[in-house]
């Protein structure tokens, strides 16, 4: 299976410790991915040896995230790595694009899912321009099935000045259902279009008045999450 590495993180899972896998590859090209090297990165590693890492981390971890790139690339890898966590009795969670609903459904049915962070890179209908892909149908059929198997859903979107407008926000919202809407702050480093680089970063005072702003409108809690304050409940 490919993967680019592997981290302790206390803010993947909120209120787990947790060991975030970082499963390589992905077909979309989001403009500001921060994990480009990922996307092409060839980097292998035996199901025994993630074992082992899990093994080697399990006194003190209480979940097990897997994330990306976007892990159902590798499906198969995925679904072997749950399993084994769930055996263990460790939570586990699961980042995703949610461009592979058929997938995600083959997972879902299977019962060993704690926890979906969907990403939600733009309203539906407008996803080409961000990912380069036309794949927000895909993604709405994802979070669909996420609902109807009652997995916890955090849906999040990375918010980028030049790429989104506060009317996008508000109709992500208008369209999402989740039980936790996270609005993310876009950093400039290490993206994927050069060119992003230049656009300043969004000050968290004003993500959380964005916040505030469609709060109304969610029926769920309202997140920001930001480098400066981390993650706050609006």
């Amino acid at each position: 299976m490919y993967v680019g590495g592997t981290v302790i993180s206390s803010v993947e899972f909120h209120g787990n410790m947790s060991l975030v896998i970082f499963m390589s590859k992905c077909p979309l090209a989001c403009r500001y991915c921060h994990n480009a090297e990922l996307l092409d990165d060839n980097t292998q590693l035996s199901f025994e040896e993630i074992k082992k890492e899990i093994n080697d981390a399990a006194d003190f971890i209480d979940a097990v995230v897997i994330s990306g790139g976007e892990p159902l690339v590798q499906s198969d890898a995925v679904i072997e790595i749950l399993k084994y966590v769930h055996k263990l009795g460790l939570k586990t969670k699961l980042d995703t694009s949610g461009i592979y609903p058929d997938k995600l459904e083959n997972i879902l049915k299977l019962n060993i899912l704690d926890f979906i962070s969907l990403d939600v890179k733009a309203p539906f209908e407008k996803y080409r321009k961000v990912t380069g892909s036309n794949v927000g149908s895909q993604v709405h059929k994802s979070m669909n099935l996420i609902n109807k198997y009652g997995v916890h859903l955090e849906a999040r979107t990375t918010y980028v000045p030049t790429l989104h407008t506060k009317k996008d926000i508000y109709n992500l919202v208008m369209d999402i259902e989740a039980e936790v809407y996270t609005i993310q702050q876009f950093r400039n480093r290490n993206v994927l279009d050069p060119a992003l680089e230049e656009v300043e970063v969004p000050n968290p005072h004003d993500l959380r008045k964005l916040a505030e702003y469609v709060k109304p409108y969610f029926d769920g809690v309202v997140k920001v999450k930001s480098a400066e304050f981390g993650e706050e409940i609006i």
